[in-house]
């Protein structure tokens, strides 16, 4: 893929960048390892300092930071602004919160191990090389530059090759907040080319957000590298209702579920799982609003739902929907592109799906729900785990038993009772199975890149 925005509400480029040179990489890669020493000989205080500078500075340009979100991926402009105010409050956060999280811990009763005292400490691990998507073009580099910063660590950023404006604003921020230079680089380079910059000694760990098959790419390079990697790698989240629900606003906030960021996001709700008691009222409450939905520029503020990010992306998606007809399933709204310009896709919600529809086990990136039938709270917690995926979950119940009972059985790394999921810097993100492992935000998201030593003193 070319380094370029192309507008997804046209289809037409805006800007071609060219690609770091090899020379340009290996320049890039050194000023991050050369920051990390400066990084060392500051104070935690003073990168909080910086950290809220930085926040300032993305406060500051919200509204055009949005609009130029919206021009690379396509997502509706008030969905884009909040993304950037979004970002603002993680990076407050953890400059308020990272003297508490990173703070030494004595040992309880040194004695017992026949020291005077005993501790752990955390320090950075050193350069940490972030590969992010495009979906939330800033919110997915801070949530992870945030923290890594705050900790000392410098940060290389590979952003995906349509997002190439949000990465090159990221690529001066922090330095122009007070980081020294070199403490976040951005690398204008193509998929091809990031194992190098894994394998690159001076690189000490890898994140990723993205899908599967980049996943296990990285995961085996760094692996063989014996480097740390946290992966986020995607889910199919399932959205229970039971009949102890309110259903209707189950049903309302379904539909936000599945079109925020007009249905392409990891943490979305996408399969809705319904107990056959109120699957009929729920069911044509969601299909209906999910026809209402406007879809149009994602620039007018009156829209709902923008395009697709890329034309590939509707093309994947078009193919799971028709793969689903053709075996049987029935389309209750939408399952049309538009007539349009742009990488348009209609609401569209699906029912009926037989076992061997491909959509039962794949992720739907785009404003696509699957509606599922489940004759009890086993059905339903059966359907949920059925999929290799298991990044996180919603629950609509009033039951405590049933309560309980989804707590306990659900296969995912949240549960979210009566709401739809969304990532907060105070609580831990991630998954299990195939949706990857490792954590993000919260203390556990700092900690993953750092070194716990511990101290022994006689």
């Amino acid at each position: 893929m070319a380094i370029a925005t192309v507008n997804p509400a046209t289809g037409k480029p805006e800007m071609i960048i060219e690609p770091h040179t090899p020379t340009e990489v290996e320049m890039r890669i050194a000023e991050a390892s050369q920051a990390v020493r400066a990084l060392r000989e500051t104070t935690l205080e003073q990168r909080a300092e910086w950290m809220h500078a930085a926040a300032t500075i993305i406060e500051d340009q919200a509204a055009g930071l949005g609009e130029l979100i919206t021009v690379e991926m396509g997502k509706p402009i008030a969905q884009s602004v909040a993304e950037a105010q979004k970002c603002v409050k993680a990076m407050r956060f953890y400059a308020e919160y990272s003297a508490e999280f990173l703070a030494d811990a004595p040992i309880e009763d040194p004695a017992r191990v026949g020291a005077s005292r005993a501790w752990t400490r955390y320090e950075p691990l050193g350069v940490v090389l972030a590969v992010m998507p495009w979906n939330y073009p800033l919110w997915q580099v801070i949530r992870f530059a945030a923290p890594a910063l705050m900790a000392g660590n410098a940060a290389l950023l590979k952003h995906a090759s349509n997002v190439p404006q949000s990465a090159l604003f990221l690529d001066t921020l922090f330095e122009r907040a007070g980081f020294p230079h070199g403490a976040f680089r951005t690398l204008l380079i193509g998929g091809a080319e990031v194992g190098r910059v894994i394998a690159d000694p001076r690189v000490a760990a890898v994140t990723l957000t993205g899908s599967e098959p980049a996943g296990r790419s990285v995961a085996a390079i760094a692996g063989d590298q014996l480097k740390k990697v946290v992966l986020e790698l995607g889910g199919s989240d399932p959205f229970l209702v039971m009949p102890s629900a309110d259903v209707a606003a189950a049903a309302e906030v379904a539909v936000r579920a599945r079109t925020s960021n007009n249905g392409q996001s990891c943490i979305a709700g996408k399969r809705f799982i319904v107990h056959a008691e109120v699957y009929d009222e729920f069911a044509d409450a969601f299909a209906r609003r999910m026809s209402e939905l406007r879809v149009g520029d994602p620039l007018d503020p009156a829209t709902e739902v923008g395009p697709l990010a890329t034309e590939t992306g509707r093309e994947d998606l078009v193919a799971l929907v028709e793969d689903a007809r053709s075996k049987g399933a029935t389309i209750l709204t939408g399952g049309v592109v538009p007539e349009r310009p742009g990488w348009f896709y209609a609401p569209t919600v699906i029912a009926d799906l037989p076992d061997a529809a491909r959509l039962i086990q794949e992720e739907a990136f785009g404003p696509v729900a699957t509606l599922y039938r489940a004759a009890d709270r086993e059905d339903a917690l059966r359907i949920a785990n059925q999929t290799p995926f298991g990044l996180s979950s919603a629950v609509w119940t009033n039951d405590p038993a049933e309560e309980a009972y989804f707590l306990a059985g659900l296969e995912a790394g949240a549960v979210f009772i009566n709401g739809m999921t969304v990532s907060y810097q105070e609580l831990p993100f991630g998954g299990i199975k195939r949706s990857g492992f490792g954590r993000e935000l919260a203390a556990v998201g700092q900690r993953e890149f750092c070194n716990l030593k511990t101290v022994w003193r006689a």
